[in-house]
């Protein structure tokens, strides 16, 4: 039985041991210290989260509920239910729209593309009135939809009573929520995306007014997304930013200013790439691992990702990086083409990044009656 003195020197021992090996693994990048009530940093090439600060507080979103507006009005135009070059009927509702406005007048000829660019750039409260009127009969009609789909993207923190972002009391979201809502509408409606949220300026009406996303101007990357302020809100920006292959996406809800919003969402993107690399690990229908079948025409198939697997880890630990193919066991015939068989675990200093699916990149049918059999023996056995 070992001594009291050699029991200590273990323990000691072992005590070093865990902390040299704690030291070993590099603590994670600390954000910047933003002004704002809550805020996001993601990036939207791994689609992964990369710091927040009360990202499920609820908040008043103010414009940035245009985004679901948009959301709608794009997808109107995807099913060619609405066109750009329409022609729509302005309503007294919406030409008294309070709050910001693009001066639409019931007289004065508006197409649908105007009206976007209104909403987007000029963030008229009046253009966003009329193209839900335009899109569903009615606003209220409209907001119904926009419920329904915030509830189809997973926004679970969010509820919407109008389609401009005007104070309601039961018009609220989430600084998550708004990151997935302006993730799925780049992700989804990329052309449009790219065509009218960079736009710095749009005169409409004799009446020129700027975006106020003043980092269009300030930074050269930055191709979005929406500004928005009330009272209860404070100023709010969604900005967005492409630098080589990698897309950053900040949300910042609540800051002081028209230039305090600005200044901390640039600190958020600045860091999003300075602290971070994205790296690619497979590419679309790449072959990541044979997958043994049973009971199938074939032994064997041939097992990837549907998409490109790329994960965000922090600067100089890419070389840490592991992935592990966690395969199904045992996998039975028949196997349909595009069939989860797995996953595909990713982990850096054994801290798990992320599991996503694998798929089989092949069919593979069941075998016949002896086949079947034959393989039924062989796992008995196994």
């Amino acid at each position: 039985m070992p001594s009291i003195p050699m029991l200590f020197r273990l323990a000691a021992l072992l005590l070093l041991s865990a902390l040299a090996q704690a030291l070993a693994q590099s603590p994670p990048p600390q954000p910047p210290a933003v002004v704002g009530r809550a805020w996001i940093v993601a990036d939207l090439t791994s689609g992964q989260l990369l710091a927040a600060e009360r990202p499920d507080e609820r908040v008043e979103p103010a414009s940035l509920s245009k985004l679901m507006t948009a959301y709608l009005v794009f997808g109107a135009l995807r099913d060619k239910k609405i066109a750009l070059e329409q022609q729509v009927a302005v309503s007294e509702s919406a030409r008294r729209a309070p709050g910001s406005r693009m001066f639409i007048e019931p007289r004065r000829p508006v197409s649908v593309d105007q009206l976007i660019r209104g909403m987007v750039v000029q963030s008229g409260n009046d253009a966003c009135i009329a193209l839900a009127e335009l899109v569903s009969g009615s606003e209220e009609a409209f907001v119904q939809r926009m419920n329904k789909e915030a509830e189809r993207l997973g926004l679970k923190g969010t509820r919407f009573m109008n389609a401009s972002g005007l104070p309601e009391l039961q018009h609220y979201s989430t600084a998550r929520d708004l990151y997935l809502l302006a993730a799925a509408l780049i992700r989804d409606f990329p052309a449009e995306y790219a065509t009218y949220y960079s736009q710095r300026e749009f005169r409409y009406n004799n009446i020129t007014q700027p975006n106020r996303n003043r980092l269009l101007w300030l930074d050269p990357t930055v191709d979005g997304v929406k500004t928005g302020y009330t009272e209860a809100a404070g100023y709010c920006l969604i900005s967005s930013s492409r630098r080589g292959p990698r897309r950053v996406l900040a949300v910042l809800l609540g800051s002081t200013s028209e230039s305090s919003r600005a200044q901390e969402s640039q600190k958020l993107l600045n860091w999003g790439f300075q602290a971070f690399d994205a790296v690619r690990l497979y590419g679309a229908s790449q072959v990541v691992k044979e997958i043994e079948v049973w009971k199938g025409v074939a032994d064997r198939l041939q097992a990837g990702l549907r998409t490109d697997l790329v994960v965000t880890v922090p600067k100089g630990q890419a070389e840490k990086l592991k992935a592990e193919l966690l395969a199904q066991s045992p996998l039975l015939a028949p196997v349909a083409e595009g069939q989860q068989v797995g996953v595909v675990r990713v982990t850096v200093e054994g801290r798990v990044i992320g599991e996503y699916p694998v798929l089989a990149l092949q069919a593979v049918p069941a075998a016949g009656l002896l086949g079947r059999a034959w393989d039924t023996l062989r796992l008995w056995v196994k």
